[in-house]
């Protein structure tokens, strides 16, 4: 296995997100995000950091780009932001911001670097929350449309791979729920189903509008996938397993893959009276972007623990480690089905994060057995705190045995029938960690910034070498 190389067209790539790179949040048109307001408010994110000026991708990605080229990165995942073109969600379309994002496409093919593009990573217009409540209302499916088609005619022959959301089980989950993301709402179950409904639409009517405009293109997805371990033979905690899967993962991905949402978590919900309301049309939206779904993108970080939970149990509200003080999360679960306790087999990052690199193997398992689907590995990466030397050095040798951990089972996963094409790693450069601020990096490459600010400088890191080893032997020499 260790000499096993990549399919010849594999894309060796690495991620990121307008809001957490660009800055320039008020630059060139952009109008304001959710997230541009929700970063104001005392307490929410790590010593009040913000993405007003993030680590300057907006001015500086043709040296962020360069950085790539030299790497030898196949593909470069990144997303738009809604605001840079469109302002306020639906109304003039913004030149200035469709021009950035034609640049960095354009500097990214002059490398032979494929572009990934995401339409949504959790960065919405403002207004549109004003207006109607975003996600809440049924109006934000032709407003996301309308903004997807005007990329696919702008950008169709240049880039071949889109992702509809990112993280949609996150943003809904986070921002209805535990109001920890915008709009900071707090244990509305009814509209956190119903705001799941809505980006389903978005989603559906988005693939749809895209088969007309780049037949040849891709399309999916990107889910942020969690699989899951009964903690042992019991069969009242297999059971939870199966309600946590039923919940947590394949509510989204059987929705992706195949139009229609699983039938017992849907009969729960129902009988708590928090199920969303569907129509024979939605229906048909659903399952017929479904059948065109190209690959189903894949954010891997960990794996859960799945333990039956009593009705007087945990709740799915609890402190999360925003800090990077070890053992700092609180257990979280749904009372009455199951409870997520760590898992005492595995090692965590200093945010509690279980370090899994199987679990990669077995996420493309259970994703190639459950939805024959190709699979696009869209993040997989290691927070931690790193350190600059003083010769400008910075020595992760932690990232690199993370990253070489997941390739490997990756390699296994594909030896063993997973169609995978494409393997990104999270991050490329360090970035703002949304609610983490910039101490928690997970690049490549170290910018000199921190929450105070900085000079934005790049320096590479060791996993920036041993990463471009990995791509030019493509994956032989881990």
């Amino acid at each position: 296995m260790e000499n096993f190389e990549m399919p010849n067209d594999f894309l060796w790539g690495s991620a990121s997100a307008a809001y957490q790179i660009e800055g320039a949040y008020l630059e060139d048109g952009k109008g304001i995000t959710n997230w541009d307001d929700f970063v104001r408010i005392p307490g929410k994110t790590f010593k009040k950091t913000t993405g007003d000026i993030a680590v300057d991708h907006y001015h500086r990605f043709k040296e962020d780009v360069k950085l790539m080229a030299e790497m030898g990165l196949k593909t470069y995942r990144f997303s738009i932001s809604w605001a840079r073109i469109i302002p306020d969600g639906n109304g003039e379309i913004n030149e200035k911001g469709l021009k950035f994002y034609e640049e960095l496409i354009d500097e990214c093919i002059k490398y032979k670097i494929e572009p990934m593009v995401t339409i949504y990573h959790w960065d919405l217009p403002k207004s549109l929350e004003k207006e109607y409540n975003g996600w809440e209302s049924p109006r934000i499916v032709d407003d996301f449309v309308r903004y997807s088609k005007v990329l696919f005619e702008r950008f169709k022959g240049k880039v071949k791979y889109w992702i509809t959301l990112n993280e949609q089980n996150i943003f809904t989950t986070l921002g209805w729920m535990t109001a920890m993301h915008p709009p900071g709402k707090f244990d509305d179950a009814k509209t956190y189903y119903k705001v799941n409904h809505h980006a389903f639409l978005a989603h559906a009517k988005t693939v749809l509008e895209f088969k007309k405009i780049i037949p040849n293109g891709k399309i999916g997805a990107s889910f942020a996938y969690s699989p899951s371990y009964a903690i042992n033979c019991e069969p009242k905690n297999a059971m939870s397993k199966l309600d946590f899967d039923d919940l947590k993962n394949y509510w989204w991905m059987d929705v992706y893959a195949y139009g229609r949402y699983p039938k017992s978590a849907f009969t729960y919900l129902k009988n708590k009276k928090v199920a969303p309301e569907i129509t024979k049309e939605d229906e048909l939206i659903l399952k017929e972007a479904a059948s065109k779904v190209d690959f189903m993108g894949v954010n891997y970080y960990q794996t859960t623990v799945c333990e039956y939970n009593p009705i007087d149990g945990v709740t799915p509200y609890a402190t999360m480690n925003t800090t990077g003080i070890k053992g700092s999360t609180q257990i979280t679960g749904e009372p009455g089905l199951f409870k997520n306790p760590p898992n005492n087999y595995l090692e965590t990052t200093d945010w509690d994060w279980t370090i899994d690199a199987m679990g990669l193997r077995y996420a493309c398992r259970e994703i190639t057995s459950r939805y024959n689907l190709p699979i696009i590995i869209s993040e997989n990466g290691l927070g931690a705190f790193d350190k600059k030397e003083e010769d400008n050095s910075i020595h992760d040798p932690y990232r690199i045995e993370y990253l070489k951990n997941h390739i490997k089972e990756l390699k296994i996963a594909i030896k063993e029938g997973c169609e995978v094409l494409a393997y990104c790693t999270w991050s490329f450069t360090d970035l703002l960690s949304w609610l983490n601020g910039y101490q928690k990096r997970y690049g490549f490459v170290y910018v000199d910034r921190d929450e105070e600010g900085g000079s934005m400088d790049r320096y590479k890191k060791d996993s920036y070498y041993w990463y471009k080893e990995v791509i030019s032997s493509n994956g032989k020499n881990l």
